[in-house]
């Protein structure tokens, strides 16, 4: 039985007098006619019967009631009562003729008044019950009187058991009733009252036009005015099934889900083997190609749509479409008996209108197989063409910034003002200008205030003695103390942090150091310049300048300078400011750790370990990287720096130069996290994020604190917290923001994802040139992913503007980078040559490159090129069957499926053209099911269904990562 019940009647040509009462009757009555509490559950009386016997055969209708179904299931005289009641009330029109009946109505109780009575219009039209009577008995057309009725139990609950919110929502169904009832707004007249009765309160609705000859209402307006309110009355049910808020109300919706993902998932691995399907697409292929114009189901000749119409019938023949579609039929009756007694019959799979598009997608099978082209399944190309579904992929491992042990690099150190330590000279240090106004002194008082800042075994750390005693010693003119007291600030060590008044701190320091440099004698220099190069290196207290830093430290490598030597080579290694030149940054590194420098060991280690700009040795790697963890051991013994506590909590965290220690790594991260050190807090959050060894509001708190201190990686994977729901709910908006944070700071990781959310929409409204901007941004960051997200959008042309150019140069520039999905795409491209021109040497190339790396897809189209031949590719079994066996054997069915019958036909095109129908088919009853359940997009689903689908796959011999083309990254 419908939840929601709404009859349409009209009076037309009544005398004026019965107009008058039924105006005066909908808007003075009072509720609903009370039954003695002792009487109203005992059995009907026979009177009772026999008027309820006489309203049936009268008014057949009145069977369609929520009333007369509680009144069959329990005839009560309180139910018997309250069906009589409400039939004599919708069939005014009728009763108004029978005397007996209107002396029923005469004493019937309450209505919900507002004012004098319960009569309601647009909002601020004053109703006045006298003007409305006198309007309504001088109208000469159809005054239509609808009725619509709730179960108590639904009205209370979604909050329809008062006036207010019926008023509310017919105000705001005024466009629905013009456009239903074909009447111009400005002529529409509507009034309505509230009737709370006991087990059905409804509403009664006057309609009707100021022009007599306006205003008619069909079958199927009076269905769609039934569906529209039912939508809006039930949207809180609606929202509770679709989203699944209430899981006893969603049982029967989970199980037609996970129904509907099995079977259509089925339809994705299945192979249709009937031959029907197959010798009609080719009567279909012959009869296109004498068909003139548009190749359109619409615009076809009767006797080919027959054909067409049979071949998706036959379609609907394999058991497993025969029962998708009765599944998909059954979800669709679920939503239709929310406001109708009745679903209809499910029709022929070629007579369903929501369906229809598979006609098309017949048409366009058949004129390949006239064409002769190289045909791919659609599968094979990837229904995700835009590369990876970041809400499908399990343990996705987008890389985050590329901080991992080892890598101090310049970038790093831009991002969080950090830099290299400056370790105190072998010797007493003291330079000063001749006029004594800048100085750099590392004297008892400067010494006194470090060890304040870094705390050691004597002097316990006191951030306010080290502010202290460094504003004493800048007020003095010293550029190490007013360098010193910008990092405070900067890092927020017991102050709040200021990056303004650490800049201003900074900016002192660098013209001390500057004028300093200037007045001493060349042999003085040495480490003044070094810092000054440190400086324009990093962008403190001036704007970054990699060639200014360039010039200040050749002058200090020059002298020997070991750190100087560092820090320059990291510039040529990098190329920044200098032409990039990994020899001679390798040499640079070589001299700066022959003066055990264990910061260029460690670079030393790496270049060894990759090797750049010299051999590759992992025995050297090995020995540099040993000697560099000795080195920063001693170093942070007598410093207690938290970047060498954090680089020691990296390298025991990764083992490099040492054995893997968890524990210790966490100790020496603690360490430098409450230094204010934000990649150690970075580290910390994100290894309890991920290790689970600490609860995720831990991870939250340091990550929290890092992504404040502008730590993209930290503000990466806050994102991800928040977009996974780790902390509880999901938190779309607060991850969002977060990574336009570090997209905003050159993180391409960031600016990936946001392009992402914003094409595939769901998590946040759907936006291409938002998602435009974003990829373009990880592009431009070169990442290969990016690249070949952003090409297939360009190639596919559907969110944005097709452009063949720039998507074949995204593609190759990921290709190049390995991308073996871009590889794949790519190949074939240049295979189908339909937008490029076909080359089909170059089409191999890259689907060589792609299948060298196990892409099953590229596997699959060399073994089908080479088995099935093209002009230019002779047919080669031998080369075919290795490719098929390994495409077959990561689940690819339609490698399976020509290895299993290689040698029955010539031409397997016509059989795989039935097979891509269906998953056409599959693929149509997966988007009407997600536009009609309001889902988010293709596949998507719970975990614990996506993990029963797996299962049954697994099962079936599919590997468990088997999936459509996409990128783990």
């Amino acid at each position: 039985m419908a939840k929601l019940i709404f009859t349409s009647r009209y009076i037309r040509d009544a005398p004026p007098e019965h107009l008058q009462n039924y105006v005066r009757y909908i808007s003075t009555r009072e509720g609903v006619e009370k039954v003695d509490e002792s009487k109203k559950n005992l059995p009907v009386t026979p009177a009772q019967k026999d008027l309820i016997r006489q309203l049936i055969k009268d008014m057949p209708e009145s069977k369609d009631m929520l009333e007369y179904e509680d009144y069959r299931q329990r005839p009560t005289i309180g139910n018997a009562s309250e069906f009589i009641t409400q039939a004599l009330e919708r069939n005014l029109d009728m009763a108004a003729m029978k005397e007996n009946y209107v002396d029923y109505l005469a004493n019937r109780p309450r209505v919900e008044r507002i004012g004098e009575h319960g009569l309601f219009t647009d909002a601020g039209k004053p109703v006045i019950l006298a003007d409305v009577q006198k309007e309504v008995s001088k109208h000469k057309g159809p005054v239509w009187t609808h009725v619509v009725s709730l179960r108590r139990e639904d009205a209370a609950r979604l909050g329809y058991d008062s006036a207010r919110e019926w008023m509310s929502l017919l105000r705001s169904k005024r466009a629905m009733l013009c456009k239903y009832m074909k009447i111009d707004s400005g002529d529409l007249r509507w009034y309505a009252a509230f009737h709370n009765e006991g087990h059905h309160p409804h509403i009664h609705l006057m309609v009707y036009s100021a022009k007599d000859n306006d205003g008619y209402l069909t079958k199927a307006g009076i269905e769609a005015m039934r569906s529209e309110l039912a939508h809006d009355i039930f949207r809180q049910d609606f929202a509770q099934i679709y989203e699944g808020q209430n899981l006893a109300r969603n049982s029967l919706k989970d199980k037609a889900a996970e129904r509907m993902g099995l079977l259509t998932e089925e339809m994705i691995q299945g192979v249709c083997e009937n031959p029907a399907v197959g010798e009609k697409l080719l009567q279909l292929s012959e009869r296109l190609k004498h068909t003139r114009g548009k190749k359109v189901y619409g615009y076809l000749k009767a006797d080919v749509k027959r054909l067409v119409d049979q071949i998706v019938d036959e379609l609907a023949k394999d058991p497993t479409v025969a029962e998708a579609y009765q599944a998909w039929g059954e979800w669709q009756d679920r939503i239709l008996l929310t406001y109708s007694s009745k679903a209809p019959s499910l029709p022929p799979l070629s007579s369903q209108k929501q369906l229809k598009s598979i006609k098309n997608m017949v048409i366009t099978e058949a004129l390949k197989l006239g064409g002769h082209h190289f045909l791919y399944e659609t599968s094979m190309q990837g229904n995700d063409q835009t590369g990876i579904r970041l809400d499908e992929l399990e343990g996705e491992t987008i890389p985050d910034e590329r901080e991992e042990a080892g890598a101090d690099t310049e970038d790093r150190i831009v991002v969080t003002n950090a830099e290299d330590p400056l370790p105190e000279p072998e010797m007493p240090f003291y330079e000063e200008g001749e006029n004594g106004s800048a100085k750099a002194e590392w004297n008892k008082r400067y010494k006194l205030a470090r060890s304040y800042l870094y705390g050691s075994e004597r002097i316990p750390q006191d951030f306010a003695e080290a502010m202290g005693l460094f504003s004493l010693e800048a007020d003095s003119g010293n550029a190490l103390a007013m360098y010193d007291l910008g990092r405070m600030w900067a890092d927020g060590l017991g102050v709040e942090a200021d990056s303004d008044t650490a800049q201003e701190w900074y900016r002192k320091a660098l013209a001390a150091f500057l004028s300093a440099e200037k007045e001493l004698p060349e042999r003085k220099k040495t480490y003044l310049q070094y810092r000054i190069g440190k400086m324009y290196l990093v962008g403190l207290g001036c704007m970054q300048d990699y060639k200014t830093a360039a010039d200040w430290l050749e002058r200090a490598a020059g002298k020997q300078h070991k750190y100087a030597q560092y820090s320059l080579a990291g510039l040529y290694a990098r190329g920044q400011g200098v032409e990039k030149d990994p020899e001679h940054a390798f040499t640079l590194y070589r001299a700066s750790a022959a003066q055990e420098n264990p910061y260029a060991s460690y670079e030393l280690g790496k270049m060894f370990q990759s090797g750049t700009g010299t051999e590759k040795s992992e025995g050297q790697a090995k020995v540099h990287f040993q000697n560099a963890f000795s080195g920063f051991l001693v170093l942070e013994k007598q410093s207690h720096d938290d970047k060498l506590q954090y680089r020691l909590g990296q390298m025991l965290h990764q083992g490099i130069g040492t054995e893997k220690d968890e524990e210790e790594a966490v100790r020496y991260w603690q360490l430098a996290a409450k230094l204010g050190n934000v990649n150690a807090q970075y580290a910390l959050g994100k290894f309890w994020m991920d290790t689970g060894t600490g609860d995720i509001r831990q991870a939250v708190e340091w990550l929290e604190k890092a992504a404040d201190a502008g730590n993209v990686s930290a503000q990466y994977a806050l994102a991800k917290i928040y977009l996974e729901g780790r902390l509880g709910e999901r938190d779309t908006e607060k991850a969002v923001e977060l990574l336009q944070k570090a997209a905003e700071q050159g993180n391409g990781y960031a600016a990936y994802r946001l392009g992402r959310l914003y094409l595939e929409g769901g998590d946040v409204a759907k936006d291409a040139e938002k998602a435009v901007h974003w990829l373009t941004e990880a592009v431009d960051q070169e990442l290969p992913f990016a690249q070949y997200t952003l090409g297939c959008l360009y190639l596919k042309g559907e969110e944005i503007s097709k452009d063949m150019e720039k998507a074949v140069m995204l593609l190759r520039q990921s290709a190049l980078q390995g991308n073996e999905y871009a590889q794949y795409r790519l190949g074939s491209v240049y295979l189908l040559g339909e937008e490029v021109p076909q080359d089909l040497e170059e089409a191999v190339r890259w689907l060589e490159m792609s299948a060298d790396r196990g892409n099953q897809y590229a596997q699959y189209a060399l073994g089908k090129l080479y088995l099935c031949g093209q002009p230019g590719i002779p047919r080669d079994k031998e080369k075919a069957v290795p490719l098929l066996e390994a495409s077959a054997a990561q689940g690819n069915i339609y490698a399976q499926f020509l290895l299993e019958h290689m040698d029955s036909f010539r031409d397997p095109d016509v059989v795989l053209a039935a097979t891509r129908l269906m998953h056409h088919l599959s693929r149509i009853f997966q988007e009407d099911y997600r536009k009609t359940s309001g889902g988010s997009g293709r596949g998507h689903m719970d975990r614990k269904r996506r993990r029963k689908l797996q299962e049954k796959r697994m099962a079936q011999g599919h590997k468990k990562d088997d999936h459509e083309p996409q990128q783990t990254m």
